[in-house]
């Protein structure tokens, strides 16, 4: 009698709102800076995306929704009619290649300058990021931020919603908003970075409100089955520091456990502590774990797979990977069959611009016949 090889459960196929995913793997948003100066996407990202389509689903990276949510340069936006157009021919190449997108909407708030935007950055509260920022002129020290007023904070909220419909002009199936990594609406959630009094300050109530907010004015505008909320409850990135983590998560998916969202995407999710267990436990959709493997050391040898089907196993939907497709456009493929996985390239080449480190990864046919071919011999 032979034994059949069990498949992996990341490669089953799943759904996702009105999707139907060829498997459980998502490519995770990432900032890799191949924007023009305005914000408009470049037609080799066009290129890039469209290489990594085999994946269940590709979260595009961070998209600003107004000028003022402009983290660092050459970063997309989607608020004008150019970054539009320039997105239509990113998820044009991507559908056909025969994969599906979702768009990240991410404003800034302290992580911004004026020599990125043209504008001060705006926050919370007047708390700076306690670190330098990346500027066309090199890095410099973070601006004190402006407190936002009532009137700011609600014309944030539409200008998401504004974004969100974009996007679908653009042809995305939906919109990640990005409550994450020490951006505006972490920083609204984070007592080290909102000092407010106000409705939008003070208890955990008043400091998810923005968050809650945005997200039901995003559900409004395209339909709450195409967004997706990105969390990463505890991450101390960026300056961050929440205070009562495990007061703010249990209150916000709470308060949008029933708003009926395509997804709530947990950055850094780890299986064995408790708060992943009780996100699991209280939220009712589809959920997506973002595995922990190193905060930017050398990736596993299996890319994740070991780590994602743990998190499947623990009660996840769907498992985000970053690195691992940025380095491999065949990710899916490969781990698939069980082969090697390119190594990421060396970690500036991430952000430089430029096709080196971005599209010129290869696909394993390419990979193989490589290996494979002796080097000339010189005459």
């Amino acid at each position: 009698m032979t034994n059949t090889p069990v498949m992996s459960r990341l490669f089953e196929s799943a759904s996702l709102g009105a999707l139907r995913l060829p498997n459980r793997l998502v490519m995770a948003p990432m900032t890799r800076n191949r924007a023009s100066a305005d914000g408009v996407p470049e037609s080799i990202m066009a290129t890039y995306y469209a290489q990594r389509a085999s994946a269940g689903l590709i979260i595009a990276e961070a998209s600003t929704p107004n000028a003022v949510g402009l983290t660092y340069p050459n970063i997309p936006a989607i608020y004008g009619e150019t970054h539009v157009a320039g997105w239509r021919r990113v998820t044009d190449a991507v559908r056909a290649a025969g994969g599906r997108m979702f768009l990240q909407l991410q404003h800034g708030g302290r992580i911004g300058h004026p020599d990125n935007s043209g504008l001060a950055p705006v926050a919370p509260s007047p708390v700076p990021l306690p670190e330098t920022i990346h500027t066309p002129s090199g890095h410099q020290d973070a601006v004190v931020p402006r407190e936002m007023t009532i009137d700011e904070i609600h014309s944030t909220v539409a200008d998401f919603a504004d974004a969100a419909r974009n996007a679908i002009d653009a042809g995305f199936a939906g919109v990640e908003v990005h409550a994450a990594n020490g951006y505006l609406l972490h920083q609204f959630m984070a007592r080290n970075t909102n000092h407010r009094t106000d409705a939008y300050g003070g208890s955990v109530a008043g400091r998810i409100r923005f968050v809650v907010e945005v997200v039901q004015a995003v559900a409004d505008a395209i339909g709450a089955e195409r967004v997706g909320l990105r969390i990463a409850p505890g991450l101390t990135v960026n300056g961050i520091d929440e205070g009562d983590t495990e007061s703010i998560y249990p209150a916000l998916i709470d308060a949008l456990a029933d708003a009926g969202l395509a997804y709530l995407h947990v950055v850094f999710a780890d299986p064995d502590q408790p708060l992943f267990q009780d996100i699991r436990k209280a939220w009712p959709g589809t959920l997506i774990a973002n595995p922990v493997l190193g905060w930017g050391g050398p990736l596993p040898a299996d890319g994740g797979k070991h780590e994602g089907e743990r998190l499947l196993a623990a009660g996840a939907d769907l498992i985000s990977l970053g690195r691992s497709f940025l380095a491999n456009p065949d990710l899916v493929e490969r781990l698939r069959i069980g082969a090697p996985l390119n190594p990421v390239q060396d970690k500036g080449l991430m952000y430089t611009g430029g096709a080196a480190g971005y599209t010129d990864y290869p696909v394993l046919a390419a990979a193989q016949h490589r290996a494979e071919t002796p080097e000339p011999v010189a005459l």
